[in-house]
């Protein structure tokens, strides 16, 4: 059984961290972090794919069989750490991992996911992309809630995100606003047509139009 720390050594513990700098604190986070040991090979888990940046191991408590965790070999703790190529490359690689379920496990679609803080359901303290194959009827639930917004909130939040940018908000005439609601509205009431040539698109036609190898 792990020895219990006490509160005046979790209180001396506290105080090193806060005179850590960026640097030490990230090889702080890095020592205690399990996906870091996984990563180094210290800690077994089934690799799918792995490369100089990043690695992709099976979930141990998949939300679906094949569900992927897709690392940053780099211990960063959140999204915005991490530099502008190597998201690039990790989502490259997300891409790669997802066609490899439509044509190796007969996957119907995907769910890639990013919890980006703890406000957002993150739980680990390292970076990392979820990639979970989908079938009909597979008991999974993703669905965002609807919320409604005057036209005056919604123009307010648009413009602090694009501030945030460095750019200005494209202003939004209502009569627009107003017809996109209904063309919203109506696609909600109207169920999909299935077309006949439905029935003769293959998964091996969805990867190819999506890039597959």
């Amino acid at each position: 059984m792990a020895e219990q720390i006490s509160q005046e050594q979790l209180r001396e513990l506290q105080e090193k961290i806060k005179q850590m700098s960026p640097e030490e604190l990230k090889e702080f986070q890095k020592k205690q972090c399990i996906f870091c040991q996984i990563v180094a090979g210290k800690i077994q888990a089934k690799k799918i794919y792995e490369d100089g940046n990043v690695a992709a191991i099976l979930d141990i408590n998949p939300a679906n069989p094949g569900h992927i965790l897709l690392l940053t070999k780099e211990h960063y703790s959140i999204m915005p750490q991490i530099p502008d190529d190597e998201i690039a490359h990790v989502f490259m690689v997300a891409k790669s991992l997802s066609n490899s379920m439509l044509k190796g496990i007969d996957a119907q679609g995907t769910n890639i996911i990013v919890a980006n803080g703890v406000a957002a359901g993150q739980r680990a303290q390292h970076f990392m992309a979820h990639i979970i194959p989908r079938k009909e009827n597979d008991g999974l639930r993703f669905e965002l809630p609807q919320k409604t917004m005057e036209e005056s909130e919604i123009n307010a939040v648009g413009n602090r995100l694009a501030a945030a940018l460095g750019g200005a908000a494209e202003e939004e005439k209502p009569a627009q606003r107003q017809e996109q609601k209904k063309e919203v509205a109506q696609a909600k009431k109207e169920p999909r047509q299935k077309k006949e040539s439905d029935s003769n698109i293959n998964l091996d036609d969805i990867s190819r139009i999506l890039g597959a190898k």
